[in-house]
């Protein structure tokens, strides 16, 4: 007997709804911070990290107990997410912001292909229909960020590397998840990339410390204390499909505010390379439950 899904209540979806626009306004409070937007990434993990350490140590159990070596995986896992990070931001100033939105929450779309490739079997319809959406997606995204400019090309190709990366850091995560909560995961790999997002700051000899908190703060309370919390929170309540729906609602706010805040048009062609790369990514939500990036 399958197990009855708990209810989840209209204020609990409008809540989801809350969590996504918080991740979508991300890309957009990179752009308005004065540091560097690796630097920007550092206070958007540090600003949260104490809240998310507070969580973690009110959800934590006395029965967790991990190895050495599961302990090097989780703090592996927090170099590959303070790269994907370093390298979705750098994506972020280069290119429109609906299009960071979508390929840097790619990650489904891939993990899904690279399962194919390791399990060698035959994809399901879903799956096929997934991967086939993207590719064509992407290839339109891209081709219309080239008819900009190449450094355009340069900033999908870099959020298309962070849904990269963010894959790696999920599979590292998998080996450890039933012995961790979710929150001591986040926190733990978190204070693992915060030195990890300042030494390449400093390496790109970006700004770290602003004059401007408030796009900062903004950042932090967003997309790591909002977005990211919802998210987990919304594991518990809504199947895989209904948050990979609502997550269709963050490229389309993304580009609406790269229209109004920083005037990025979009062609006919973006625009259905938009809707097949946000359907690709229901379509692969429904098949793997994938944490969303933000």
């Amino acid at each position: 007997m399958r197990a009855k899904a708990p209810s989840a209540g209209l204020w609990r979806v409008g809540l989801l709804l809350l969590g996504n626009v918080g991740l979508a306004l991300g890309p957009m409070f990179v752009r308005l911070a004065d540091t560097g937007p690796v630097a920007a990434g550092f206070w958007r993990i540090t600003l949260a990290l104490p809240f998310v350490m507070l969580l973690a140590w009110r959800s934590a159990t006395s029965e967790m107990r991990l190895s050495k070596a599961s302990w090097m995986i989780v703090m592996g896992a927090g170099v590959l997410f303070a790269l994907d990070l370093a390298s979705w931001h750098l994506g972020i100033e280069r290119t429109r912001l609906g299009n960071s939105a979508l390929f840097g929450n790619s990650g489904s779309v891939i993990l899904i292909a690279w399962s194919l490739i390791a399990a060698r079997r035959m994809p399901l319809p879903a799956e096929l229909a997934s991967v086939l959406a993207a590719l064509v997606g992407a290839s339109l995204l891209m081709g219309g960020s080239l008819e900009i400019s190449r450094e355009n090309l340069v900033g999908d190709l870099l959020c298309l590397l962070a849904g990269v990366l963010y894959v790696a850091y999920i599979l590292m995560l998998r080996h450890v998840r039933g012995r961790m909560g979710s929150w001591s995961l986040l926190a733990v790999s978190a204070a693992t990339g915060v030195p990890v997002l300042y030494l390449c700051a400093v390496a790109l000899g970006e700004t770290i410390v602003p004059h401007d908190w408030t796009p900062l703060i903004a950042l932090s309370l967003c997309s790591q204390i909002l977005g990211q919390g919802v998210l987990i929170w919304a594991l518990f309540w809504f199947r895989p499909l209904v948050i990979g729906l609502a997550l269709l609602t963050q490229p389309a706010i993304a580009a609406l505010t790269g229209w109004l805040v920083f005037d990025e048009a979009l062609s006919p062609s973006d625009m259905v390379g938009m809707v097949l790369m946000a359907a690709a990514l229901a379509l692969a939500r429904a098949a793997e439950p994938v944490p969303a990036r933000g």
